[in-house]
């Protein structure tokens, strides 16, 4: 490895007691000089600015292991590709919007596409602004990051399986682990915010006998809060029928909190690990166990639940594994979690 002299920084952070190296990759192990948190930082980032990598983790008791590769500059895709799946999900989320409003959306066509907007453009909306929160953040860290790619369906509920970016460089710390990862969630969760009471003050309550055959869809604490701010008490037997803005803004809250599951490398995974580390571990097995037990009320828990243990319960480290969290962003993390709790739906479907 050519360059500036690697073993020359590592030694102004650290006391070096071994040391191996090829062509790709030196390793370092001994201790810090001083406080471990800020001495991993530190040396992540003057290494970064000589054009290296450097994994920093707990080598075991007593030391610490510093792996210093070269770093690599990752493509971030073919922008047309997302273009495509984006005009693709306003095509499938418009005719979804056209039947909540009662219209078969092939007569008339394309005209009646017009009737699909609010939904369509009030869940892109919600779903776009989580993903760009995520690539944003991405990029305030240097950390390489695709646009957001929609996942276009012709499915009569929704229309669309979501939105995701591609992370293509290795996350730095769990600094930056837990910024990345909260974002997403909170940004999306805020622009719903609005959106969602918007569409509840134009939906109506119909008697109960009315939607006989439909899908009650369930309420968390978060939207149940918002229908009786905007509209009060349900009349008896009657349920809130949901204009296509509150539509896409129960979805948007529903889909934030599926993705803040505590599991692998979902936006929730992504928080744990920052804030627990390696003992996300038990917090991820413990809902792995709980999402078992809730798919005895809505049996789609199960799926998650056995995606998450095919796709790996646990997160892997980011590159500088032993600085941890600094205090504002441990608030940012409960606040996360709290958002998890008031969007969380036990029960998000059920037939009436």
């Amino acid at each position: 490895m050519n360059g500036p002299d690697i073993a020359e920084i590592v030694s102004r952070y650290m006391w070096v007691h071994e040391f191996q190296e090829d062509s790709t990759y030196r390793i370092f192990r001994g201790n810090f000089f001083y406080n471990p948190d800020r001495s991993a930082e530190a040396l992540y980032e003057e290494l970064k600015k000589a054009g290296y990598y450097a994994s920093i983790r707990e080598g075991g008791t007593g030391y610490y292991e510093v792996v210093v590769f070269r770093e690599y500059r990752y493509g971030r895709g073919n922008p047309l590709v997302n273009l495509v799946l984006f005009i693709l999900t306003v095509f499938t989320t418009l005719v979804v919007g056209v039947t909540l409003k009662g219209i078969n959306p092939f007569i008339g066509f394309p005209g009646s596409l017009v009737h699909g907007i609010p939904f369509s453009f009030s869940l892109l909306l919600i779903l776009g602004c989580h993903e760009l929160g995520h690539y944003f953040a991405s990029r305030r860290h240097d950390v390489e990051a695709t646009l957001p790619y929609f996942l276009p369906v012709p499915h009569p509920l929704l229309g669309t399986l979501g939105a995701f970016i591609k992370i293509k460089s290795p996350i730095p710390s769990r600094k930056v682990l837990l910024d990345i990862g909260a974002a997403g969630p909170i940004v999306g969760a805020l622009v719903a915010l609005p959106i969602t009471v918007v569409g509840i003050h134009l939906s109506r309550y119909v008697p109960r006998e009315t939607a006989e055959g439909g899908i009650l869809m369930g309420s968390s604490l978060l939207f149940g809060f918002l229908e009786n701010l905007v509209k009060g008490s349900a009349p008896q037997g009657h349920d809130l029928l949901l204009n296509p803005m509150a539509y896409a803004g129960w979805f948007g809250f529903f889909i934030t909190s599926l993705n803040l599951f505590p599991l692998g490398q979902l936006d929730g995974g992504h928080i744990a690990y920052a804030l627990l580390g390696k003992n996300h571990r038990f917090v991820a097995r413990a809902f792995f166990l709980i999402l078992l037990g809730l798919g005895f009320l809505w049996p789609g828990y199960w799926f998650w639940a056995f995606l998450a243990l095919f796709l790996g319960l646990d997160h892997p480290p980011p590159l500088n594994n032993v600085t941890r969290l600094d205090g504002r962003r441990r608030t940012v993390a409960w606040i996360s979690f709290l958002l998890f709790i008031i969007t969380f739906v036990p029960v998000p479907f059920k037939v009436l």
